[in-house]
């Protein structure tokens, strides 16, 4: 018996190693349950129709069936809008504040393959709630430049000549803007050459800045030299008003066509008495072929973008000045406003200069020795530069990284004299009609009625119009034929019958 079940042993491990695994398999699965049996014939399935759709199906059906709930199913990225309701509701201290906001409850879901998209409510702003944010960052704007920025900063005092002309609105509206942005306290002297006008009053009152407004007795001249002439005495006029009405703070050259940057009015705040800038000069001729000298000796003489102002050393010391080169321009330059040309700066500009205001009082006893009094210059025909009111240039403060930066621009650009604009840019009478337009909604009159024999005549021309030309068919040829033969006929037997009558 033995040896029997020992052979019958034997001969089982024989076959079982023919067989190989896939009669193991075979095996094994007549002991496998049902349901591993139904999941195995869904896994098969999921992955045919995984091939036809092109992503993993069986993934997405598993993930269908054993979800716990199917709102969890997209919201894990998203915060409840309850809660952003609680968070800003718990923020904010007004009764207003307190009112709920109005929040979608059912909220839609876009399923894309395998990735869930949650249409969030968007409720409309509260406008109460916007403007105490813009008030919360102006907050901490004001906390970051308390912190970070100038500590004990000082009152600007801008110094602007103008006058009356065509581009006055279009230059000044500029400046003002600029000076509107600075976040320090500012008053704002202009000087209006021919006195003062109802324009330009009306135009620098829609600042709601701190303003000095005044005139000066004599008219802008047409000549480019005179104007700067000119301007420097307006200026000179302007610096007396401040002696006379002691302002306290730093005194700057803002001409009504020049560009300021930002950070300007940062770094002059940095100046003890006097201060230099330079300044970037927009003077460029349209005529190509502007001067004999050759394009080498242009770029060695001139930099791609001129610029005036402070030249310092390797240890940033004021060893000197850069002025702009004039002469490329000078045969080409404009004399008059209405030249076509291109209009020069001077050698040292007003604008790229600052001066502490302190200097000017006539009782300062702290005044340095180097300063002149304004009434020893007050005869002075042409002043360059507040440069004439130093007896040593030596002491200049170099600005803007020793006037390596440049935050400030210069540039005139005007109109011709004789151009003609509505005053202070207000239209009224409106304007005629130059080109009509094709269409209108409503017409200027009702249209003419015509009268009944127009009428008639019309639609008779009409009608005769929109009747086609008869065309003849074949049945019409062939019985106006035979009618012809039949008159034919009859006219032959008339004439036979009346032959025979005669003989």
């Amino acid at each position: 018996m033995k040896l029997s079940a020992l052979h019958q042993s034997y001969l089982n491990r024989r076959s079982n190693s023919f067989r190989g695994p896939a009669v193991d398999a075979s095996a094994d699965g007549g002991m496998k349950s049902p349901a591993a049996v139904f999941w195995l014939a869904l896994h098969g399935l999921c992955c045919l129709i995984s091939l036809v759709l092109g992503f993993r199906f069986s993934r997405l059906v598993f993930f269908l069936l054993f979800s716990t709930s199917a709102t969890n199913l997209y919201t894990a990225p998203f915060r409840p809008a309850t809660e952003v309701s609680d968070v800003s509701v718990s923020h904010l201290s007004t009764p207003v504040a307190n009112q709920a906001l109005p929040v979608n409850k059912t909220t839609p879901r876009v399923v894309v393959g395998r990735h869930g998209i949650r249409i969030r409510p968007w409720p409309h702003p509260n406008p109460v709630e916007v403007m105490k944010a813009h008030r919360i960052i102006e907050r901490v704007q004001r906390e970051q430049r308390a912190q970070f920025g100038v500590k004990n900063p000082r009152t600007l005092i801008a110094v602007t000549p103008t006058y009356v002309r065509t581009f006055q609105t279009l230059h000044l509206t500029g400046v003002m803007h600029s000076l509107m942005l600075v976040p320090y306290d500012l008053v704002w002297i202009v000087v209006e050459a021919g006195g003062t006008s109802n324009e330009t009053a009306s135009l620098i009152a829609k600042s709601g800045l701190r303003t000095i407004h005044v005139g000066y007795k004599e008219r802008m001249p047409s000549s480019w030299a005179d104007r700067h002439r000119l301007e420097a005495k307006m200026r000179l006029h302007a610096l007396k008003i401040v002696r006379e009405e002691k302002l306290d703070g730093i005194v700057m050259f803002a001409d009504d066509s020049n560009m300021h940057s930002m950070e300007l009015f940062d770094e002059i705040q940095n100046v003890k008495w006097v201060g230099a800038l330079s300044v970037g000069i927009l003077a460029h001729s349209n005529n190509a072929d502007e001067s004999s000298v050759s394009a080498a000796e242009k770029e060695a003489d001139n930099p791609p973008i001129p610029v005036q102002g402070p030249a310092c050393n390797s240890s940033n010391k004021l060893v000197g000045w850069h002025t702009f080169n004039s002469l490329p321009y000078v045969e080409k330059s404009a004399n008059y406003i209405d030249d076509w040309g291109t209009v020069l700066p001077r050698k040292f500009e007003w604008a790229g200069f600052v001066v502490n205001s302190r200097l000017l009082w006539k009782d300062y006893d702290e005044k340095p020795e180097w300063m002149k009094d304004l009434a020893l210059v007050d005869g002075v025909d042409d002043m360059e530069s507040p440069l004439v009111l130093m007896k040593d240039t030596s002491v200049v403060e170099p600005l803007g990284r020793c006037g390596r930066q440049v935050m400030l621009w210069w540039l005139r650009v005007e109109a011709r004299s004789d151009s003609k604009f509505p005053p202070g840019w207000v239209i009224d009478p409106p304007l005629e009609i130059t080109v009509p337009s094709k269409r209108t909604p409503w017409p200027d009159a009702p249209p003419e009625l015509p009268s009944i024999d127009k009428s008639i005549s019309v639609q008779e021309q009409m009608v005769a119009v929109k009747r086609p030309p008869k065309t003849r068919s074949s049945r019409s040829k062939r019985s106006s034929r035979s009618k012809r033969k039949h008159e034919a006929r009859t006219v032959e037997t008339q004439v036979s019958a009346k032959q025979t009558e005669q003989n």
